[in-house]
């Protein structure tokens, strides 16, 4: 499969953009969230792709408030904000659980696997937390609609660099921050969790290859994803 075109920005590479079928159908960014260089890499693809639509891994729930965030100073929502913002004209779609596939997605697979009741009870407890997220951004972007004032619905992350730094200062920073976490997991994945995240992956796969027949879509994903998600819309 092509890599990704290059770009003269060190923040956009083919580490972190794909296109997983070989055209400029479907692209694939990762992103660390709130990272600067996440948020500079999302603003130069968008500004090059133009994608029809923009694929976000956020709860169908979350994107009014993301999109209030995207309207509004201060900014805040990280790189997902900024995706909304670089593509005034792209359909917006949330492809992240929780959602109705996704559940009977998930309560299928474990009675289908006969999990144990304790791993059974840490996934539904994990969907629970992810659930109650969800209805806060809604809640959030409500209030964020109604009233003069914008809800921010979690606090900034702040790294050792800055949107002011150097594009070669923020990728490298992320590239350090990213290979530092993945040293620190190990690779290391409860079996509840795991539950969780490959269902979540399978659902966002779904998601994207029906949104491909609107035309063009930029996804934005968390860089843990983009190997499952490319192995599984190359062809």
């Amino acid at each position: 499969m092509d890599e990704f075109p290059s770009f003269d920005d060190p923040r956009v590479a083919p580490r972190f953009c794909r296109r997983p079928s070989g055209d400029a159908d479907l692209t694939l960014v990762g992103v660390v969230h709130d990272h600067p260089a996440s948020v500079g890499r999302v603003e130069a693809v968008l500004d090059a792709v133009r994608p029809d639509v923009l694929a976000l891994e956020l709860p169908p729930a979350a994107v009014p408030l993301y999109r209030a965030y995207a309207r509004e100073e201060p900014r805040f929502g990280g790189e997902m904000s900024a995706a909304i913002r670089a593509a005034p004209g792209a359909e917006v779609a949330g492809i992240d659980a929780p959602s109705w596939s996704f559940l009977r997605r998930l309560l299928a697979r474990l009675l289908a696997d006969r999990v144990p009741p304790s791993t059974a009870r840490r996934v539904l407890a994990s969907l629970g937390g992810a659930t109650r997220t969800a209805l806060a951004c809604r809640v959030a972007a409500t209030l964020t609609h109604a009233t003069s004032m914008t809800v921010a619905f979690d606090d900034p992350v702040d790294y050792e660099c800055t949107r002011a730094d150097p594009p070669e200062r923020q990728a490298a920073h992320e590239r350090a921050h990213v290979a530092g976490v993945a040293a620190l997991l190990g690779g290391a994945e409860s079996s509840a969790l795991a539950y969780r995240d490959e269902t979540r992956e399978r659902c966002m796969i779904d998601r994207l290859t029906s949104l491909r027949s609107a035309g063009s879509v930029v996804a934005v994903v968390g860089v843990d994803h983009l190997d499952a998600l490319e192995a599984a819309l190359a062809d």
